[in-house]
C-alpha cells in the first residue's frame, strides 16, 4: 500500500506541477494531447456552453458567458493547488508506511503547502521532515507564480481589448467591413486606413503570441455585448479580402500583410482548441448581400477593378479563412458580425447627448482652412 501511494503521489505531482509550469511559465504552445488543463477546459466549457445554449440570446446570456473566463481561472488555480496538496499527501502517507487514516497526511500536506504551521500534526521522521520542507518551498513558489501570473494575463486581455474598442468609431459596433472602408473613403482617409491595417497586423501577431501561450484568454469576453475580439478580427479580414479583390486607387501591400497575419491567428487558434475548420451556419455574404455591399462601396468611391469577377474572387479569398472563423465562432459562442450594417449603432454616441455629439462630429470640415 505504501509503495502504491508513493507511486501515485509521484505521478500526480509530476502531472499537476508540469501542467502548471507549462501554462504559467512556458511561453510556447504545448503539443502534447493529454494534459490536465485541456481536460479541465474541455469539460467545464462544454457544460457552461450547454447551459448557455438553453438560454435566449440577450444580455442575460452574454453576462452568463462572460463569467466563464474569470471563474475558470479561479477554479483552475484551485484545481492545481488541490492536486499538489493531494500528491504530497500521498507521499507523506507512503513515508509513514501507509498505515492509519489518510486524513492526517492530507491535513499535514495542506497546512505545509500553504505554510500555515499549526503544529498539531508534525512530520514524524527525517524523510517526512525533508518532504515537508520541499512542499513548503513548492507552496511558496506556486503562490508567487500565481501572483505574478494573473497580472500578466489581465494586461494581455486589456491590450487586446483596447484595439477592439478603438474600432468602434471606425467600423461601428458590431464592426462591419463595409462601414470601415466607406468611412475612411468618404473622409478621404485612405492613408489612415493603411495605418489602421498596420496596427491590426501587429495586433494579430500579438494575439498569436499571447493566446497560444495563454489559450484561456479566448474565453474572456469584451466589455460590450455587441463587441468581441473575434468579430473585430473577422471585420479586419473581411476588409482586407475586399481590398485584395482589387479596388481602384487602393494599394494592396498593407492589406496583404494584415490578411496574412490575421489568417495565421485564426488558423493557430483552431489548432490550439483542436477545431476542424467549418463554415458559418449560414452564408455571411449571399449574392443579394454582395450586390448591396458593392453598391455601398461604389457610393463611397470604392469601385472594384474588375466588377465581373469581383464576387468570385472575393468568395475564393473568403474560403481561405471563413471556415476557421466559423469553427472559433461555434466553439466560443461569439458572433462574427455582418459584412454591412444598415443601422449605424456606434457605442460612443449611444448615451445621453451622443446624438448631438455625432451630428457635430459628422458636420466637421474634412479640410479646415
Amino acid at each position: 500500500m505504501a509503495v502504491l501511494a508513493g507511486l501515485l503521489g509521484l505521478v500526480l505531482l509530476a502531472a499537476v506541477a508540469g501542467d502548471a509550469f507549462e501554462v504559467m511559465l512556458l511561453p510556447r504552445r504545448v503539443r502534447r494531447q493529454i494534459r490536465p488543463v485541456r481536460l479541465f477546459f474541455q469539460t467545464s466549457w462544454a457544460g457552461w456552453a450547454f447551459v448557455a445554449g438553453r438560454m435566449k440570446r440577450g444580455r442575460k446570456r452574454d453576462a452568463f458567458l462572460s463569467f466563464y473566463g474569470p471563474l475558470s481561472m479561479v477554479l483552475l488555480l484551485s484545481f492545481w493547488a488541490f492536486g499538489l496538496v493531494l500528491s504530497f499527501a500521498f507521499l507523506h502517507w507512503a513515508i509513514r508506511g501507509g498505515t492509519g487514516t489518510f486524513w492526517g497526511p492530507l491535513y499535514l500536506s495542506g497546512s505545509t503547502f500553504f505554510t500555515l504551521g499549526y503544529g498539531d500534526i508534525v512530520p514524524n521522521n527525517r524523510w517526512d521532515k525533508t518532504l515537508a520542507v520541499i512542499e513548503s518551498g513548492a507552496g511558496l513558489g506556486y503562490i508567487a507564480a500565481t501572483i505574478g501570473y494573473l497580472p500578466v494575463l489581465y494586461q494581455l486581455f486589456s491590450k487586446r481589448e483596447t484595439r477592439v474598442i478603438q474600432l468602434d468609431p471606425r467600423a461601428g459596433s458590431p464592426p462591419a467591413p463595409a462601414t470601415l472602408l466607406c468611412r475612411h473613403s468618404e473622409a478621404e482617409a485612405v492613408s489612415e486606413l493603411y495605418s489602421l491595417l498596420k496596427d491590426w497586423e501587429e495586433w494579430s501577431a500579438e494575439l498569436v503570441e499571447s493566446h497560444l501561450s495563454y489559450p484561456m484568454l479566448s474565453y474572456y469576453r469584451s466589455q460590450h455585448d455587441n463587441q468581441s475580439w473575434l468579430a473585430a478580427l473577422a471585420c479586419i479580414l473581411d476588409s482586407c479580402a475586399i481590398l485584395l479583390t482589387g479596388v481602384k486607387g487602393i494599394r494592396t501591400f498593407q492589406p496583404r500583410m494584415t490578411f496574412a497575419a490575421g489568417r495565421l491567428a485564426v488558423v493557430e487558434l483552431c489548432r490550439v482548441f483542436h477545431l476542424r475548420p467549418r463554415g458559418p451556419e449560414s452564408d455571411r455574404l449571399p449574392a443579394e448581400e454582395f450586390r448591396l455591399l458593392n453598391q455601398d462601396l461604389s457610393d463611397a468611391g470604392l469601385v472594384f477593378s474588375d466588377t465581373e469577377s469581383a464576387e468570385e474572387r472575393l468568395a475564393a479569398l473568403r474560403a481561405t479563412y471563413e471556415p476557421f472563423l466559423g469553427a472559433l465562432s461555434n466553439h466560443l459562442l461569439l458572433d462574427l458580425g455582418h459584412w454591412r450594417s444598415e443601422i449605424e449603432a456606434d457605442n460612443w454616441h449611444q448615451s445621453r447627448g451622443g446624438t448631438k455629439a455625432r451630428e457635430l462630429v459628422e458636420t466637421a470640415p474634412v479640410h479646415p482652412d
